[in-house]
């Protein structure tokens, strides 16, 4: 079979496809043109590819097409069943369908494990090649090339693809297929719970009679300081809850790793117990029953307000 290792990555001669347009695929594919390279882009509400279109991005009409113009193929969807359906089950008009031999398909969605395995599977089958690999850092991170990146598949592709990651942010090779996508589902895990932690401790603080953005400045650089408060501390003192992940998606994310636990309950030895998990589900579960699921996941703060009166 077929390998892209033959042929260097470059803006001039590499094709590359993306599917997914929302606030992290249109910031990531926007860097990649002002990089050079040449993109087709497949968005199911075409007048929202107009910004990338702008900037000389191609449209296609469906997943198969863009595929059939592109070496590499990139996806930034909302849930497992989105990925599943571009890739494997769009009657035809699906990535795999389209796409040639010795082609790579990168998912960058937070997705199922399990699916982005039986995903690398049908590629190699068809001689093609696809790595799972998630992202984060949200709509800033997107914007400014600064994104983690966590890549699950083979090691010599991940490598291979390494100037297209260049342009987006860091990527860490995790291991086999499957394995960028539980890396990302513990991040998730991390960042919920930095999310509460911080929510509270505004709450704590207002409460207290402290001004909550001299306390957030006061106890930043300490050990309560993180990535989450650079990213979210400003923004849930100012009330902008625009979003740069839907809140929604993050009862998918920690979901995943908490329906992990209670599917291998039987066999408790080698599966983590994770009650702060499945509190931060249940809290963002909150979210979206409150109507605020397109909320940013720093709207997590209304939950903790609600609960003490506000």
């Amino acid at each position: 079979m077929e390998t892209p290792y033959p042929n260097p990555i470059s803006p001039g001669k590499t094709r590359i496809g993306w599917i997914g347009i929302g606030v992290m695929g249109g910031a990531m594919a926007s860097r990649l043109l002002s990089a050079g390279y040449s993109i087709t882009v497949y968005a199911r509400s075409p007048a929202k590819a107009a910004a990338l279109q702008s900037q000389g991005a191609h449209l296609a009409s469906s997943p198969s097409e863009v595929a059939s113009h592109s070496d590499v193929v990139f996806t930034m969807v909302g849930h497992p069943s989105d990925v599943r359906s571009i890739v494997l089950e769009s009657q035809g008009r699906g990535i795999l369908a389209g796409l040639g031999p010795g082609g790579v398909m990168v998912d960058t969605t937070t997705s199922d494990p399990a699916l982005a395995r039986e995903i690398f599977a049908a590629a190699r089958a068809k001689g093609c090649w696809s790595v799972d690999s998630p992202v984060s850092g949200g709509d800033i991170g997107a914007r400014d090339g600064k994104l983690a990146i966590f890549a699950g598949g083979d090691a010599g592709v991940v490598d291979w693809l390494s100037p297209l990651y260049g342009v987006m942010g860091k990527v860490s090779y995790m291991g086999k297929a499957g394995c960028g996508q539980s890396c990302k589902i513990a991040n998730q895990i991390v960042v919920g719970a930095n999310l509460l932690g911080l929510s509270e401790g505004l709450v704590f603080a207002e409460r207290a009679g402290l001004d909550v953005r001299q306390f957030m400045n006061a106890v930043r650089g300490g050990a309560a300081g993180s990535m989450v408060m650079e990213l979210f501390g400003e923004r849930m003192i100012g009330r902008d809850f625009r979003p740069g992940g839907f809140a929604e998606y993050m009862v998918k994310d920690m979901g995943m790793g908490v329906d992990f636990v209670e599917e291998n309950e039987n066999e408790r030895g080698g599966v983590p117990v994770l009650p702060g998990a499945a509190l931060g589900k249940q809290l963002f579960v909150g979210m979206v029953a409150n109507g605020d699921g397109h909320l940013g996941t720093q709207g997590l703060i209304t939950v903790i307000e609600r609960l003490n009166g506000k």
